[in-house]
């Protein structure tokens, strides 16, 4: 893809966000050609500490931060939050992730802000939103794992709510958060007006789990698989994932596992029978699986056209012939932290961009605010400003 044609090129974006949800929301808007300028603490934000720390990166920051420029100040100090400001009165795009009200003590709230950039967009990250009894609560992506039923959903064969290890409600969130700011430029294009987003991690959870919500209304509380047989179920050397959804599905997979017999038991007649049986379905699948290795089976179901994958670990993933053949991630040779496997964005025309280092780009986004390199310096003596090296 050209990069001058990229959805976003020539939008400015200015970025209060930390964490993981704002930071995706962000960094998709760069790697679709947007200039995100990432507005940090002087020493980096909390993003850079979650998981083990490589320099000023962490696996989530390098993730999360490609193609961006770091601004690495304290917004306490008047001169550079005078900069700032200036910065947000030529902004297409702002995003912040602080607890409903703080932008606006430093004055950079929506209001503040649109008064005289009439069609910004500015997106609100939050937990709990922009108002509620729970506005002010602090959230993390587990909290709301808890909170919205994700937990008890994901529940283990036990019964016991699971967390996921990885951060969903964030990234899903940042998935919203980027999508709604895409729709509110195609509005602002149509109908020239701004808009202010209010993307909370908790509404964002609840909306990736509509149908799930749904089923448990109507199916007062029941909320399992949506047919059987479907899941991993153990062979020789590893596991395997199935899903046999329909009749034809079924028929062919006990083929395979030559238990022709199966489709014709009452008990396992109808999608409705196998569900309802589904406990005793898969003592009988997990017997018949245990017989040959992972590798087998697949070749064995893939010819016979039931859906399946072998269980993966991510260094399978990466070995994967077709993964290589179809460039689903590149090696990002990362100034730090050495090689790294990047997935490319769907989409997105770069994925090999750089995650910044803390006030990388300080001088040259203080610059564009209208500093003289004297007055940069002053404020970096100070203490007010991060000066990275480039």
């Amino acid at each position: 893809m050209n990069e001058q044609h990229a959805a976003f090129a020539g939008l400015k974006v200015l970025d209060f966000t930390a964490g993981v949800a704002g930071p995706h929301a962000t960094q998709i808007m760069a790697l679709h050609g947007a200039e995100v300028i990432k507005v940090e603490p002087l020493n980096g934000e909390w993003g850079r500490t979650l998981g083990r720390a490589y320099g000023n990166h962490t696996a989530h920051s390098i993730a999360f931060n490609r193609g961006k420029k770091s601004l690495a100040v304290d917004l306490k100090n008047a001169d550079v939050l005078a900069a700032v400001k200036s910065l947000a009165q030529s902004a297409d795009i702002v995003a912040e992730s602080f607890r409903p009200g703080v932008m606006a003590r430093f004055g950079l709230s929506y209001e503040d802000l649109s008064n005289d950039n009439k069609g910004l967009i500015y997106l609100s990250i939050s937990g709990f939103g922009q108002a509620g009894p729970y506005m002010d609560r602090p959230v993390t992506d587990a909290v709301i794992q808890a909170f919205s039923g994700w937990m008890t959903m994901n529940a283990d064969s036990r019964g016991v709510p699971q967390r996921s290890r990885m951060v969903a409600m964030d990234v899903m969130t940042g998935l919203y958060g980027c999508n709604a700011v895409a729709m509110a430029m195609l509005a602002k294009l149509r109908f020239g007006q701004g808009k202010w987003i209010d993307c909370s991690l908790m509404q964002s959870a609840a909306a990736f789990q509509a149908p799930k919500m749904i089923e448990f209304h109507l199916q007062k509380g029941e909320t399992g698989n949506l047919y059987a047989p479907v899941g991993a179920f153990p062979t020789r050397d590893g596991q395997i994932n199935i899903t046999a959804m329909r009749d034809d599905h079924f028929a062919a997979l006990c083929r395979v596992l030559e238990r022709r017999e199966l489709p014709d038991e009452p008990r396992f007649r109808t999608a409705a029978d196998r569900l309802e049986h589904e406990e005793e379905l898969n003592a009988i699948l997990f017997a018949a699986f245990a017989k040959r290795d992972s590798q087998d089976w697949a070749q064995r179901l893939t010819e016979a056209d039931v859906m399946n994958s072998v269980v993966y670990s991510y260094s399978d993933y990466f070995d994967d012939r077709h993964v290589k053949e179809v460039g689903s991630y590149d090696w990002l040779e990362h100034p730090i932290v050495g090689n790294v496997p990047v997935p490319g964005v769907p989409g997105a025309p770069e994925s090999r961009a750089e995650s910044p280092e803390v006030g990388q780009h300080s001088i040259d986004v203080l610059q564009m605010a209208g500093l003289q390199i004297d007055e940069i310096e002053r404020l970096a003596a100070s203490g007010a400003v991060t000066v990275g090296e480039t």
